[in-house]
């Protein structure tokens, strides 16, 4: 699945940081972080997000160079 990967290593590297503190939020304030840390995980695991192909942006630099 390399093909549609859009999220680079420094914003995967963001997002696991954020998907942690939403996890930390989701205990001392509201559950309901749980849900922005789930979303900002899977995006991160899988280097892909779907409100990135909307907007046509791409944070990783491995695009086919010819």
């Amino acid at each position: 699945m390399k093909q549609f990967e859009n999220v680079g290593k420094i914003d995967q590297i963001v997002r696991y940081v954020l998907a942690l503190v939403f996890i930390v939020l989701s205990f001392t304030v509201s559950p309901w972080f749980i849900i922005g840390a789930v979303i900002a995980f899977v995006t991160a695991s899988i280097k892909v997000c779907p409100l990135y192909m909307i907007v046509g942006l791409k944070t990783n630099k491995s695009e086919d160079k010819k």
